[in-house]
């Protein structure tokens, strides 16, 4: 698995509290999602070949993934509306750490409003426990945050796994959930999504409230 080998600096932080610059937020945007789709690029495939066309992708269209391949602790990454969204087949043991953490989060039980929908209202923010799905996307900045499944620099000893932004040092769970006292101020997002009859096919950009 990838992993961090430079030590974090931080001291270029953006204070959350001062009003968004456009300007810095799409350099700041651009540099981390480029290095971040480097890094994952080496861990988990992008399975490009279940996307619609570029105008289909541009207009919000659906796409189908056929997830019954995915192995217990595999991860693949496909697009949706231009946006990485990761699909992971969590393992018995990622799921039953799951609640330990709680204590650690900085909203555990995905409270706040806007990034977790009715259905992923659960300790595993998903529709099966095994089945984990969401945007890749940090919600500090917009930068793009790396899989990491072992400890690495910038993050703590007792890792469990989780997603590592390296633009300034948010971490999440492997629920997406954001740990407390890290500059990104939400969970990661929870896309729409439902899975086909037999479970082997899900479809991102639909649910119970949203058609496609």
């Amino acid at each position: 698995m990838s992993q961090i080998t430079t030590q974090l600096d931080d001291s270029g932080a953006v204070d959350p509290n001062l009003p968004p610059d456009s300007s810095r937020r799409l350099w700041v945007t651009t540099c981390c999602a480029v290095g971040g789709a480097a890094g994952v690029a080496t861990v988990v495939p992008f399975v490009s070949s279940f996307a619609p066309s570029e105008k289909a992708r541009a207009a919000g269209a659906p796409v189908e993934v056929d997830i019954s391949g995915i192995t217990p602790g595999q991860l693949i990454t496909v697009e949706w509306r231009g946006k990485p969204v990761w699909i992971m087949h969590r393992t018995e043991q990622q799921l039953k750490e799951l609640p330990s953490l709680d204590s650690q989060l900085a909203d555990p039980e995905s409270d706040r409003p806007g990034f977790t929908p009715a259905f992923a209202k659960n300790e595993w923010r998903s529709r099966r426990p095994e089945i984990f799905v969401c945007v890749g996307i940090c919600t500090h900045l917009g930068c793009s945050p790396t899989p990491e499944f072992t400890t690495a620099p910038g993050l703590p000893a007792n890792w469990k796994g989780g997603f590592f932004c390296p633009c300034h040092g948010s971490t999440f769970d492997l629920a997406g959930r954001v740990f407390a006292n890290k500059p990104a101020p939400d969970n990661l997002e929870i896309p729409p999504y439902v899975f086909s009859a037999d479970g082997n096919t899900v479809t991102i950009g639909v649910d119970e409230n949203t058609k496609a």
